[in-house]
């Protein structure tokens, strides 16, 4: 093996921090990329890619990896092992990914049939998050292989996952707190001995003033924490902040009606989502997408994927399910069914029943027709055949896309979500109520016939698989839905699971059942709404403990210390459990605890952080999403208001994470990067258990 080692003047030296991630191709491929016309593939724990001749510029056959930190000024050493099956000189690049590309340093490298290591050292031109390392192999006259390992690049002053600051020390509500709810500040302070806090208005005179009293060491963020109780101050007004010594909080409001704007725009965010119909309203606006208009190739006749059933399906309509542009049953299924619960727990609100409706058609369309093998199943999803990048505009997605096969899941959702539009709709639009459970029915039959059909863990490219292979929950809350809408006692029967303290989610929905039940008392047997009142009450009085016994007012504490993926829909959907608790009893504890809720989502956690767009001035802005992709290119719009960001996940699963999270506390595993799909997405799901909490705390 050769090595040539190239250098140039820098000013600093660096510290050897390891900047890229699977220099070794150890763990296979991911993060790294190849161009589409440069496909590539880990053989024998090298990254090899087959090379096109004919291109015309280097760089339009690259192998690369984005989102590497890098500091404006500081020198970075890029070394590598490289062969190629026949001579020929590549250029090895350190620079931007984003727009304007402004590149740092590129060098040749001469490579041959031996392996040869090489390194260049050069400063970063500027201070990024989006920094790529690249080596582009186009311009060649005639094809070849080019194989790449031990791919390092080291450098910087700041070290991975160092460098982070959240602001002052005082954390609130960055939106504000109601005149006659609960008031409370966290501050971040080593001191063992209350301190003195004061409330000042927008002139900076105090209106109120006090002692904190000393929460301690909190486990999930790793900080000491304060509270400040400024819950008897109730005098509406604008711009108050709390001080703490030097440190003031970011502003908030006391009013009355906090969360009427938020509610809309939380719903409104469910319109942008939509397929298949033109957005119209500035910056949102675009053409429809996946209406079998070129580049399209979907969504009117969807075929199966290959090999799986011999039809197609118009499957238009529906809501994009997260950052990408597939569209998913049971997640579907799971955000209508939340937007049709907040109607029905208050028929005052029927404008989001013009957005459940949307997504409800979709379903429907699902089906395995009449006919056909497993009839009256629900296909699992349909998206498109492979990731498409960022930023991707619906209208202009290239990709084939497909019915993926049939799920029990899914069928479930279906029935589920298809029993309560019957009820939601039965006044409004008997023939749209009769076609819900008809639809629901033959879905509930199916699925008794097929009880065991499980969309595979591996069915990952393109969209997410949403796979589960426990569906007794799933029959437990269809069958719920079903009994309430027909009374018919085969669908009670199956109703077995019961809400535990893990609560909700789209993958366990067992609880669903009971929140169902106590919705609706009247439409169930005595014993059962007692057991399900129950229930409901215990589990929310151990959120309102967890709650209370942490630094930030989180009914979200995992007994395993770890945040999971999309942990802020863990807080809103706990946060719905004790709204309903609050409706069973009209204990105002329970409304404080949703109330204080909303204060860690908008601002009161340990990254003084409001994780809903446009609400709050740290709010999150850049989440991961291909149409609202502002931040890779800067005439694409940010995410609309009311949009809530996935929240801290301990697992750190995707490479924007890995770069500058490592060793983060739990509560604080979280970074606004469009990047960062595992702490920083946004999902359908997640959206809807927010319209019902903005909802009942408007209420």
């Amino acid at each position: 093996m050769a090595v040539l080692v190239v250098g140039f003047a820098t000013d600093a030296h660096a510290e050897p921090y390891e900047r890229v991630l699977n220099g070794t191709f150890s763990i296979g491929k991911a993060p790294w990329w190849s161009s589409g016309n440069t496909p590539s593939t880990v053989d024998s724990g090298r990254l090899c890619a087959d090379v096109p001749a004919g291109t015309v510029n280097p760089w339009e056959s690259m192998i690369g990896q984005n989102d590497i930190p890098l500091e404006a000024g500081q020198p970075y050493t890029l070394r590598f092992t490289a062969s190629a099956s026949r001579d020929v000189t590549i250029r090895a690049a350190l620079g931007l990914a984003v727009p304007p590309s402004t590149t740092s340093f590129t060098k040749p490298a001469a490579l041959t049939g031996t392996p040869t290591t090489f390194e260049f050292t050069g400063p970063a031109a500027v201070s990024t998050l989006h920094g790529q390392v690249g080596f582009q192999a186009g311009g060649a006259t005639q094809a070849y292989r080019l194989c790449l390992d031990d791919v390092s690049l080291t450098g910087g002053a700041i070290p991975p996952g160092g460098g982070r600051t959240f602001g002052s020390p005082v954390r609130v509500n960055q939106v504000g707190y109601a005149v006659s709810g609960p008031k409370q500040a966290s501050i971040v302070d080593a001191t063992r001995e209350p301190v003195r806090w004061r409330l000042l208005d927008a002139s900076g005179a105090i209106a109120a003033e006090g002692e904190t009293r000393v929460r301690g060491d909190d486990a999930m963020s790793g900080d000491h924490v304060h509270l400040a109780d400024f819950s008897g101050f109730r005098k509406a007004g604008t711009g108050y902040t709390i001080a703490v010594g030097d440190a003031v909080s970011l502003p908030f409001d006391i009013a009355e009606n906090l969360y009427g704007s938020l509610r809309r725009d939380a719903l409104k965010y469910f319109y942008y989502n939509r397929s298949g119909i033109a957005i119209v309203g500035d910056p949102y606006a675009r053409p429809a997408g996946h209406l079998g208009v070129a580049p399209n190739k979907g969504d009117i006749q969807v075929p199966c994927r290959p090999g799986t059933c011999d039809y197609s399906l118009d499957v238009r309509g529906g809501w994009y399910d997260a950052g990408d542009q597939g569209k998913y049953v049971v997640n579907g299924a799971l955000a209508a069914w939340q937007l049709m619960d907040s109607y029905e727990r208050s028929p005052s609100t029927p404008d989001v029943l013009d957005e459940a409706r949307w997504e409800m058609e979709f379903l429907l369309r699902m089906q395995v027709p009449d006919g056909k093998p497993l009839a009256g199943m629900a296909h699992h999803k349909i998206h498109d055949e492979a990731w498409t990048p960022l930023p991707t505009q619906p209208q202009n997605d290239p990709q084939p896309r497909y019915l993926h096969p049939p799920s029990t899941a899914a069928t479930l959702n279906l029935a589920a979500a298809g029993a309560q539009c019957a009820r939601v709709w039965a006044v409004r639009d008997p023939a749209f109520a009769k076609r819900c459970l008809s639809v629901a029915e033959k879905a509930w039959n199916a699925a008794v016939a097929h009880p065991a059909v499980y969309a595979p863990r591996e069915d990952n490219v393109g969209g997410g698989p949403y796979d589960d292979t426990n569906v007794t929950d799933e029959f437990s809350w269809a069958g719920a839905e079903l009994y309430a809408t027909t009374g018919k006692r085969s669908y009670l029967d199956r109703v077995t699971t019961r809400l535990t303290a893990d609560g909700f989610s789209w993958k366990d929905t067992g609880g669903l059942a009971d929140l169902t039940i106590v919705r609706l008392p009247s439409r169930f047997p005595a014993d059962r709404v007692r057991a399900a009142r129950s229930r409901v009450l215990a589990v929310a009085d151990g959120y309102v403990r967890d709650l209370k016994a942490q630094g930030y007012p989180n009914p979200y504490l995992p007994a395993d210390g770890q945040y999971a993926w999309g942990s802020n829909s863990a807080t809103t959907n706990n946060a719905m459990i004790i709204a309903t608790a609050y409706d069973l009893t009209h204990r105002a504890g329970y409304r404080d605890a949703v109330l204080e809720s909303m204060d860690y989502l908008l601002g009161r956690n340990a990254l003084n952080q409001s994780f809903v767009t446009g609400y709050g001035e740290r709010a999150s802005h850049n989440q991961h999403h291909r149409i609202f992709a502002h931040e890779l290119d800067p005439k694409l719009p940010e995410p609309p208001p009311g949009s809530l960001a996935g929240g801290p996940n301990s697992a750190l699963a995707d490479p924007v994470a890995q770069q500058n999270l490592p060793g983060c506390p739990p509560a604080k595993c979280y970074i606004d990067e469009i990047g960062s799909y595992s702490t920083n997405e946004v999902a359908i799901n997640w959206n809807s258990s927010l319209v019902w909490i903005t909802a009942f705390v408007g209420s």
